[in-house]
């Protein structure tokens, strides 16, 4: 809510779609929502060719969900950060230079899952 304004909530349909419409928008404007989009449809593609089972449909979706979220997350603290700090400023980078790691830490944990995943199906199928 914006300070100094009549204090209303949303509805929980208007509130899902300004989600919806965020999401649009990074996905329009950010490269790397775009890479991480078509890595989760690689691991998609990939999980349907090694026949994954539940558990490990599961484990893709949620290290999908949670890069993208990371991805997401990180884009809203560097526009934050933008808009508070048009100029260069040390503490304004630090933030953003952060915001970025957890983004680069979750995506290297989410490929550690996915090789196991992937390298247990792959030698799964090889078995057969």
């Amino acid at each position: 809510m914006i300070p100094g304004r009549t204090p209303s909530h949303p509805s929980f349909r208007r509130s899902f779609l300004f989600a919806l419409q965020g999401f649009r928008t990074a996905v329009r404007q950010e490269r790397n929502i775009k890479v991480m989009l078509g890595g989760a449809a690689f691991a998609i593609v990939m999980g349907i060719v090694l026949r994954i089972g539940p558990t490990d449909w599961a484990v893709v979706a949620v290290c999908c969900g949670m890069v993208l979220a990371a991805e997401l997350i990180n884009t809203a603290i560097e526009t934050v950060v933008d808009l508070v700090s048009p100029e260069f400023h040390p503490l304004a980078g630090r933030a953003k230079d952060i915001a970025a790691a957890a983004s680069w830490l979750l995506s290297i944990a989410a490929a550690i899952a996915g090789l196991c995943v992937y390298g247990h199906a792959l030698l799964e199928l090889l078995a057969h």
